[in-house]
């Protein structure tokens, strides 16, 4: 993972998502999951991009089981962008640079 990129696991969640400051970009993916392994690089840019405005993060399914069950995480990938400890915003599925950072726009907003 890219040095901008967070690894999110159910140790961390607490203080780097709820507890955030700035909107987080979480991306539930798992590493054997191909359309997740085609959006790293996507998730990677966007780190960079937003350094400093908004925490970009990974967390892989299967090792925290907990959470993806408590945000009813079904598919994946699944793009979740927390504000305030809340979800503002969820995309299903394989999403394109642009339509992220719309989206990312729109919590800094």
């Amino acid at each position: 993972m890219g040095a901008g990129t967070l690894t999110i696991t159910e140790e961390n969640f607490e203080t780097e998502v709820l507890n955030s400051e700035s909107p987080v970009l979480v991306d539930f993916w798992a590493e054997w999951c191909a359309p997740c392994i085609a959006l790293g690089p996507i998730i990677e840019e966007l780190a960079g991009d937003y350094e400093g405005r908004v925490k970009v993060g990974k967390l892989n399914i299967d090792e925290a089981q907990g959470i993806s069950v408590k945000y009813g995480i079904r598919s994946i990938p699944t793009i979740a962008i927390f504000k305030g400890g809340e979800i503002v915003d969820m995309r299903v599925g394989l999403s394109n640079k642009e339509d992220l950072a719309s989206r990312l726009d729109k919590a800094l907003a």
